[in-house]
């Protein structure tokens, strides 16, 4: 059997929902009445033939073949295409910690994209605690279920030490997507607009506002894809080493970052930098935007309320983009995460490497090299093209 989702429709004229169109309560709770998941067969069961190969006596050749073959498994269940979405509803985006019942629509939602854009079965796992060894112990004694698991909407920086002991306690693809699908995206717009404007990476300066889930793995890939000068900002001003206040994970972050060892506020670390990527839930002054280098690179990526209005921060930057799908340049984790999960598993991997992220990133800036514009530096959510040039890109680094 195979999941399958309920009204979710794929068509260019779906890219984003026009301004003007005004969606009622009434429209969005039909949607979600009794969920949006199904189950599909994927064998025929319409005759007595059919339900003694589908369950018994026949399944029973199957069980003894993976009993005496547990490798056997991948071939013959489903467990090779299926991710497992997982989470605690600590941090549900725009919501906060909500709880694991609260979260399972958004879980549903995410399982559907996986099914819609990859053709990959998911099952929304949604677990009461918050306790990172006992959600590793849930995961483990269920490993026989799944053959991937995404981590989605855990608080940080409980996300952090989830992952890292989710990840080495399974033997199979991991990956928290509120961390790494939003990092993927962000540097794939920024070889976009790098491309645009004709720059290096290693040229630049960025200033990320926001040092959670996101920003920590944001920061991460772009030192990793060659940016040599990244300034972090938390609620309480620039990362800086010398800092007092600072979590284990900001001070090894301010180790590898703010070179020049910058301080203060938004407006000293925005003062002659090329880029802005914000994934904070705060706002940027105008007079800050202002202050950055010509021809500035804005992602105001914060969901639905951006740091600063891309209209306002047109008028000082050269290449705006938001995560909203009603303005150009739509910084979405679904341009990775289903290619990312779907190459992966094409490949047989045991784990989702930094080699196999960097890949992603630049095979989603490749599908639209040669339609480059300062409106256009990343593909549409709903490209075709977009999850086949992913996985592709993800399975043969998989396989280096």
């Amino acid at each position: 059997m195979v999941v399958s989702q309920s009204a979710v429709t794929r068509s260019e004229s779906d890219v984003a929902t026009p301004p003007a169109e005004v969606i009622t309560r009434d429209a969005i709770f039909d949607a979600h009445r009794r969920g949006k998941l199904g189950v599909r067969l994927s064998v025929p069961l319409e005759s007595q033939r059919d339900l003694s190969i589908a369950y018994t006596p026949g399944v029973a050749q199957v069980c003894t073949a993976i009993s005496e073959r547990p490798e056997l498994r991948r071939e013959y269940t489903w467990t090779d295409r299926l991710v497992a979405v997982v989470t605690d509803g600590s941090s549900v985006l725009g919501l906060g910690d909500i709880g694991a019942a609260a979260s399972l629509p958004v879980m549903e939602g995410k399982a559907a994209l996986f099914k819609q854009f990859a053709d990959l079965d998911s099952i929304p796992i949604v677990l009461d605690t918050n306790d990172p060894d006992e959600i590793v112990e849930t995961l483990v004694r269920m490993r026989h279920s799944f053959g991937a698991v995404n981590l989605e909407d855990i608080a940080a920086p409980r996300c952090f030490e989830v992952e890292r002991k989710v990840k080495a306690a399974l033997d199979c693809p991991v990956m928290h997507d509120d961390q790494h699908g939003t990092a993927i995206v962000a540097l794939a717009a920024l070889y976009g607009a790098c491309a645009v404007q004709r720059r290096e990476l290693a040229g630049l300066r960025v200033v990320i506002s926001g040092a959670g889930a996101a920003g920590v793995a944001i920061a991460n890939i772009l030192l990793a894809g060659g940016v040599r000068d990244v300034v972090m900002l938390d609620s309480k001003g620039i990362v800086s080493r010398d800092r007092t206040d600072l979590t284990e994970m900001k001070r090894e972050l301010a180790e590898r970052t703010n070179p020049a060892n910058r301080r203060g506020v938004v407006g000293d670390a925005l003062d002659g930098a090329d880029v802005f990527i914000g994934v904070s839930s705060g706002t940027v002054p105008d007079a800050a935007v202002a202050g950055m280098a010509p021809d500035a690179i804005v992602f105001a990526m914060s969901n639905p309320n951006p740091e600063i209005h891309p209209d306002l921060a047109r008028k000082h930057a050269a290449i705006v983009a938001t995560g909203r799908s009603d303005y150009p340049n739509q910084i979405n984790n679904v341009l990775a995460f289903p290619g990312v999960f779907k190459g992966a598993l094409d490949a047989g991997a045991r784990e989702i490497t930094e080699a196999m992220k960097l890949a992603a990133a630049r095979a989603i800036a490749d599908v639209v090299a040669d339609e480059l514009a300062v409106d256009r530096i990343v593909p549409s959510p709903l490209d075709p093209r977009v999850v086949p040039a992913v996985a592709a890109a993800v399975a043969a680094a998989a396989a280096r």
